[in-house]
Protein backbone atom coordinates (compact mmCIF):
# COMPACT_ATOMS: atom_id res chain seq x y z
CA UNK A 1 0.00 0.00 0.00
CA UNK A 2 1.48 3.30 -1.01
CA UNK A 3 0.92 6.59 0.64
CA UNK A 4 1.17 9.91 -1.03
CA UNK A 5 1.53 13.34 0.42
CA UNK A 6 -1.43 15.68 -0.03
CA UNK A 7 -1.14 18.00 -2.98
CA UNK A 8 -0.73 21.62 -2.02
CA UNK A 9 -1.69 24.17 -4.62
CA UNK A 10 0.59 27.16 -5.01
CA UNK A 11 -1.95 28.96 -7.18
CA UNK A 12 -3.08 32.36 -6.00
CA UNK A 13 -6.77 32.81 -5.25
CA UNK A 14 -9.02 34.40 -7.89
CA UNK A 15 -10.05 37.75 -6.43
CA UNK A 16 -12.97 40.00 -7.41
CA UNK A 17 -12.56 43.78 -7.35
CA UNK A 18 -14.92 46.38 -5.96
CA UNK A 19 -17.84 48.00 -7.81
CA UNK A 20 -17.24 51.46 -9.30
CA UNK A 21 -17.80 54.48 -7.10
CA UNK A 22 -19.25 56.93 -9.64
CA UNK A 23 -22.25 59.15 -10.16
CA UNK A 24 -23.73 61.26 -12.95
CA UNK A 25 -21.61 64.21 -11.73
CA UNK A 26 -18.30 62.34 -11.95
CA UNK A 27 -15.89 64.52 -13.91
CA UNK A 28 -12.63 62.81 -12.85
CA UNK A 29 -12.31 59.05 -12.54
CA UNK A 30 -9.41 57.81 -10.43
CA UNK A 31 -8.31 54.39 -11.66
CA UNK A 32 -6.24 52.22 -9.37
CA UNK A 33 -4.93 48.81 -10.33
CA UNK A 34 -6.70 46.46 -7.90
CA UNK A 35 -7.80 46.79 -4.26
CA UNK A 36 -5.35 45.84 -1.51
CA UNK A 37 -5.99 42.92 0.80
CA UNK A 38 -7.27 45.36 3.43
CA UNK A 39 -9.57 47.07 0.92
CA UNK A 40 -11.01 43.73 -0.17
CA UNK A 41 -11.53 42.66 3.45
CA UNK A 42 -13.39 45.87 4.29
CA UNK A 43 -14.95 46.30 0.82
CA UNK A 44 -13.65 49.88 0.77
CA UNK A 45 -11.40 51.70 -1.67
CA UNK A 46 -8.03 52.71 -0.22
CA UNK A 47 -8.70 51.15 3.19
CA UNK A 48 -5.05 50.59 4.18
CA UNK A 49 -4.34 53.20 6.87
CA UNK A 50 -1.01 54.19 5.29
CA UNK A 51 -2.49 54.76 1.84
CA UNK A 52 -2.45 58.49 1.10
CA UNK A 53 -5.58 58.60 -1.09
CA UNK A 54 -8.11 59.84 1.49
CA UNK A 55 -5.58 62.19 3.05
CA UNK A 56 -4.85 63.71 -0.37
CA UNK A 57 -8.47 64.27 -1.37
CA UNK A 58 -9.23 65.77 2.03
CA UNK A 59 -6.30 68.16 1.58
CA UNK A 60 -7.55 69.10 -1.91
CA UNK A 61 -11.01 70.01 -0.62
CA UNK A 62 -10.46 71.06 3.01
CA UNK A 63 -13.81 72.85 3.23
CA UNK A 64 -15.82 69.78 2.23
CA UNK A 65 -17.71 68.00 5.02
CA UNK A 66 -15.29 65.10 5.46
CA UNK A 67 -16.32 62.83 8.34
CA UNK A 68 -14.02 63.04 11.35
CA UNK A 69 -14.71 59.39 12.20
CA UNK A 70 -13.48 57.94 8.86
CA UNK A 71 -17.02 56.79 8.04
CA UNK A 72 -16.58 55.21 4.60
CA UNK A 73 -20.08 55.87 3.25
CA UNK A 74 -19.82 59.55 4.17
CA UNK A 75 -16.31 59.75 2.69
CA UNK A 76 -17.66 58.35 -0.57
CA UNK A 77 -20.56 60.83 -0.62
CA UNK A 78 -18.15 63.68 -0.03
CA UNK A 79 -15.80 62.48 -2.78
CA UNK A 80 -18.64 62.14 -5.28
CA UNK A 81 -19.82 65.64 -4.36
CA UNK A 82 -16.39 66.89 -5.53
CA UNK A 83 -17.00 65.22 -8.92
CA UNK A 84 -14.46 62.44 -8.30
CA UNK A 85 -15.16 58.74 -8.83
CA UNK A 86 -13.02 55.68 -8.13
CA UNK A 87 -12.56 52.33 -9.82
CA UNK A 88 -9.77 49.96 -10.83
CA UNK A 89 -8.43 48.79 -14.17
CA UNK A 90 -8.78 45.14 -13.12
CA UNK A 91 -12.13 43.47 -12.45
CA UNK A 92 -10.47 40.34 -11.14
CA UNK A 93 -7.07 38.75 -10.87
CA UNK A 94 -4.93 36.25 -9.00
CA UNK A 95 -2.63 37.69 -6.36
CA UNK A 96 -0.98 36.83 -3.07
CA UNK A 97 -0.68 39.94 -0.90
CA UNK A 98 -1.27 43.48 -2.11
CA UNK A 99 1.62 44.32 -4.44
CA UNK A 100 0.86 45.10 -8.08
CA UNK A 101 3.99 43.20 -9.11
CA UNK A 102 2.38 39.87 -8.12
CA UNK A 103 -0.90 40.35 -10.00
CA UNK A 104 -1.45 37.47 -12.42
CA UNK A 105 -4.15 36.53 -14.93
CA UNK A 106 -5.94 39.86 -14.61
CA UNK A 107 -9.16 40.70 -16.42
CA UNK A 108 -9.84 44.34 -17.29
CA UNK A 109 -12.99 46.06 -16.11
CA UNK A 110 -15.80 46.92 -18.56
CA UNK A 111 -14.90 50.55 -19.28
CA UNK A 112 -17.37 51.21 -22.13
CA UNK A 113 -20.29 50.31 -19.84
CA UNK A 114 -18.98 52.50 -17.02
CA UNK A 115 -18.30 55.47 -19.24
CA UNK A 116 -21.96 55.60 -20.23
CA UNK A 117 -22.77 56.24 -16.53
CA UNK A 118 -20.44 59.28 -16.36
CA UNK A 119 -21.72 61.86 -18.90
CA UNK A 120 -19.63 64.69 -17.39
CA UNK A 121 -16.35 62.76 -17.39
CA UNK A 122 -13.47 64.97 -18.53
CA UNK A 123 -10.40 63.21 -17.06
CA UNK A 124 -9.12 59.83 -15.99
CA UNK A 125 -6.36 59.84 -13.40
CA UNK A 126 -4.33 56.64 -13.20
CA UNK A 127 -3.26 56.06 -9.60
CA UNK A 128 0.20 54.62 -10.26
CA UNK A 129 2.12 52.83 -12.96
CA UNK A 130 0.26 49.52 -13.02
CA UNK A 131 -3.00 51.30 -13.74
CA UNK A 132 -1.33 53.51 -16.35
CA UNK A 133 0.02 50.43 -18.18
CA UNK A 134 -3.55 50.02 -19.42
CA UNK A 135 -4.04 53.60 -20.63
CA UNK A 136 -4.20 52.39 -24.26
CA UNK A 137 -7.04 49.98 -23.43
CA UNK A 138 -8.86 52.79 -21.61
CA UNK A 139 -8.34 55.08 -24.63
CA UNK A 140 -9.84 52.38 -26.86
CA UNK A 141 -12.86 52.20 -24.55
CA UNK A 142 -13.21 55.98 -24.70
CA UNK A 143 -13.26 55.80 -28.50
CA UNK A 144 -15.87 53.02 -28.40
CA UNK A 145 -18.03 55.17 -26.11
CA UNK A 146 -17.68 58.17 -28.45
CA UNK A 147 -15.58 60.08 -25.90
CA UNK A 148 -12.23 60.11 -27.71
CA UNK A 149 -10.58 63.51 -27.44
CA UNK A 150 -13.02 64.68 -24.74
CA UNK A 151 -11.45 62.83 -21.81
CA UNK A 152 -7.81 63.42 -20.89
CA UNK A 153 -5.66 60.68 -19.34
CA UNK A 154 -3.13 61.36 -16.60
CA UNK A 155 -0.54 59.29 -14.77
CA UNK A 156 -0.32 60.17 -11.08
CA UNK A 157 2.07 58.89 -8.43
CA UNK A 158 0.59 55.97 -6.56
CA UNK A 159 -0.95 56.76 -3.19
CA UNK A 160 0.05 53.29 -1.99
CA UNK A 161 2.37 52.95 1.00
CA UNK A 162 4.57 50.84 -1.32
CA UNK A 163 5.37 54.08 -3.21
CA UNK A 164 7.74 55.39 -0.56
CA UNK A 165 9.89 57.25 -3.10
CA UNK A 166 7.30 60.06 -3.22
CA UNK A 167 6.72 62.01 -0.02
CA UNK A 168 3.16 63.10 0.74
CA UNK A 169 3.67 66.74 -0.26
CA UNK A 170 4.96 65.77 -3.72
CA UNK A 171 2.06 63.36 -4.24
CA UNK A 172 -0.38 66.10 -3.17
CA UNK A 173 1.10 68.59 -5.65
CA UNK A 174 0.82 66.10 -8.54
CA UNK A 175 -2.73 65.13 -7.62
CA UNK A 176 -3.79 68.78 -7.19
CA UNK A 177 -2.71 69.56 -10.75
CA UNK A 178 -5.14 66.96 -12.14
CA UNK A 179 -8.05 66.78 -9.71
CA UNK A 180 -8.76 70.41 -8.97
CA UNK A 181 -10.15 72.69 -11.68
Amino acid sequence: MSSSAPTVSSASPRLQGLPPLVGPGTRVLVLGSFPSVKSLQLQQYYAHPQNHFWRIVQALWPDAPWPADRDYARRCQCLLAQGVGVWDVYAECERQGSLDSVIRHAQLNDFPALLQRCPQLSAIAHNGGESYRHAKAVEKSLAQAGLAGRVSLHRLPSTSPANASWIFEHKLTAWRAVLTP
